[in-house]
């Protein structure tokens, strides 16, 4: 399996940072809707760990299983872990995707944020059986979606620019579609500063489209609602039996 975060892992944790203060931030009350449903929380594509103090702030005490296959994340997780004063105890991370996972019979929520582009149709149909099948009574998914939910082309443009120290972080992206439901994003990080030379690192990656519409369709196909939460554009959904 390509490790699609192997040389853009040093920039992620950074760049990503202010989504989970804006439309990340209704994590908690998502997950506060699985009520008093049974089993640990599965973190999907848990990254470089942001969700984890949130679900450990909404469900305080559960036990969290952090599915990450990639290597250079997983160290950006175990960090963030580690760091924390209470989740250490109760973080177990799977080094694996989902689909490849040893999971409990019985789960009282999926976290699946920032991830469902990783997953080709056959595989997100497998993904949401997998969601039926293991979702507590009363647990929750939650979900979210970003444009463009078509394949279409967009221009480079700057997604990200952070100042470390005397250093200068800026993300560029562009996309291009490549076939369909289908996007091909290009991801240029560049890193300058007085006392290191401009460097650059170029990462593409493939991204499955997926529209609000099509989300509802699968999950129902799976015995599942899929309903949005928070602001439209937030683009958060939960989804429940």
């Amino acid at each position: 399996m390509s490790d699609y975060y192997e040389k853009s892992a040093e920039f992620i944790d950074m760049m990503i940072a202010p989504w989970w203060d804006g439309p990340g931030a209704l994590l908690p009350e998502a997950l506060k809707r699985a009520g008093e449903a049974r089993g640990p929380v599965v973190d999907v594509g848990a990254g470089s760990g942001h969700a984890v103090p949130l679900i450990d702030d909404a469900i305080p005490g559960e036990e969290i299983l952090a599915v990450e296959p990639s290597l250079a994340m997983r160290s950006a997780l175990f960090a963030r872990i580690l760091g924390e004063a209470g989740p250490r105890e109760r973080v177990t991370v799977l080094p694996c995707g989902l689909l490849d996972a040893e999971l409990p019979d019985t789960v009282r929520a999926f976290v699946l944020m920032n991830v469902l582009g990783h997953f080709p149709p056959e595989e997100r149909a497998r993904l949401w059986t997998l969601v039926s099948e293991r979702l507590s009574l009363g647990g929750v998914a939650v979900a979210n979606l970003a444009p463009p939910f078509t394949p279409e082309t967009l221009p480079r443009s700057r997604m990200a620019d952070i100042t470390v120290g005397r250093n200068r972080y800026e993300g560029w992206a562009r996309a291009e579609p490549a076939g369909e439901d289908r996007l091909t994003w290009t991801m240029t990080y560049t890193v300058s500063g007085p006392f290191t030379q401009t460097r650059e690192t170029v990462v593409s990656y493939d991204w499955w489209t997926l529209t609000p519409e099509r989300l509802s369709e699968e999950t129902a196909e799976h015995g599942l609602t899929a309903l949005p939460i928070g602001p439209a554009d937030h683009g958060i959904f939960v989804v429940q039996h």
